[in-house]
Order: C-alpha cells, then sequence, then structure tokens
C-alpha cells in the first residue's frame, strides 16, 4: 500500500489505535465482531475530523505516553485515598486549600491540554485558568500547606514527561 494512501486511510494512527482499545474498553467484550466495529470507528472518525487538526501533535517518544499513563492512573488510584482521608478524617479547619501558579515550559497546546487533564483527573486538584499568553497553569489544591511543593511536584512528575513525549 502507497504511504499516500495509508496516510489518507490512517490520518492519525495513534488515534484510531485509542479508539479501537476504547470502543472494545467499553462495550467490554472482545470478540472479531466488536474489534471489527471498533477498527470501523477507528478508521472512520479520523477521517472525518483529519480536517480539523491540520497540525498534528508531533509525538516524539510515543512509548513514554504509555508509561505517562500509567503514572497518571497510579497517581489518581492514590490520590483518590487520599482526598477520602482528608474528608474523612481532617477536620475542615486543618484543611488548607490553596491557589497555585505553575510557570510552563510547555508550548504545544496538546501538551499543555494532557497536563491540565491530568491535573483535573487526579483527585484533590483541578485546572481553573491557563494564562493567556499560554505560559502559567492555575490549579487548585484541595489541601496543600506548601503550594511550592505542589508546583514542585507537577512539574516534575507531569511537565517533565510531556516535554519529553512532545518536544
Amino acid at each position: 500500500m502507497s504511504r499516500r494512501l495509508t496516510r489518507k486511510l490512517l490520518p492519525h494512527p495513534m488515534l484510531s489505535t485509542l479508539l479501537v482499545v476504547v470502543w472494545c474498553l467499553l462495550i467490554n467484550d472482545l470478540t472479531l465482531g466488536t474489534v471489527v466495529f471498533g477498527a470501523i470507528l477507528g478508521i472512520l472518525i479520523p477521517i472525518s475530523t483529519a480536517a480539523y487538526w491540520p497540525d498534528r501533535p508531533k509525538i516524539t517518544r510515543p512509548l513514554r505516553l504509555v508509561s505517562y499513563a500509567m503514572i497518571v492512573i497510579w497517581d489518581i488510584i492514590v490520590a483518590n485515598v487520599q482526598v477520602a482521608m482528608i474528608v474523612l478524617f481532617k477536620p475542615n479547619a486543618d484543611m488548607s486549600p490553596n491557589w497555585v501558579l505553575i510557570p510552563l515550559d510547555l508550548r504545544t497546546p496538546e501538551a499543555i491540554t494532557l497536563l491540565a487533564g491530568t491535573i483535573t483527573l487526579t483527585p484533590g486538584t483541578v485546572s481553573t485558568d491557563l494564562s493567556s499568553d499560554g505560559r502559567a497553569l492555575l490549579v487548585h489544591a484541595l489541601d496543600a500547606p506548601d503550594p511550592d511543593a505542589v508546583r514542585d511536584e507537577i512539574k516534575t512528575r507531569y511537565e517533565r514527561r510531556l516535554k519529553e513525549i512532545f518536544e
């Protein structure tokens, strides 16, 4: 198959793969019919939305994206337990909710969106605003006695990895 034809059928191969996997997980059944229908969706959806993606994100290290996803899933599980402990056992007077400004080294919109989504998915933190120049992200933390430590953890745990993946 020529490269041009492959590019037309699979304009976003990673998105196509992700759609097949998500479809099979949503259906919760791994049969030939489920995989084939997922593949049809994985081909048709990226083709029909290709015009809206003129500048595809450049993922330089896709395997690191898998590693990043595993770290995020682990952090979500741990944060769920931590937030439950805070809500159940820590009096409101002892909580230290804070706003944390995260200066961004990331420049691609996709990487910044993934960072903001990661922060919001992790219980106890919410991304609330992106500066107009895209160089800072405002985050609210449920219990952050040391906002600088929260900032440093987000930058080292998430932003550094996203920078390696996207730039």
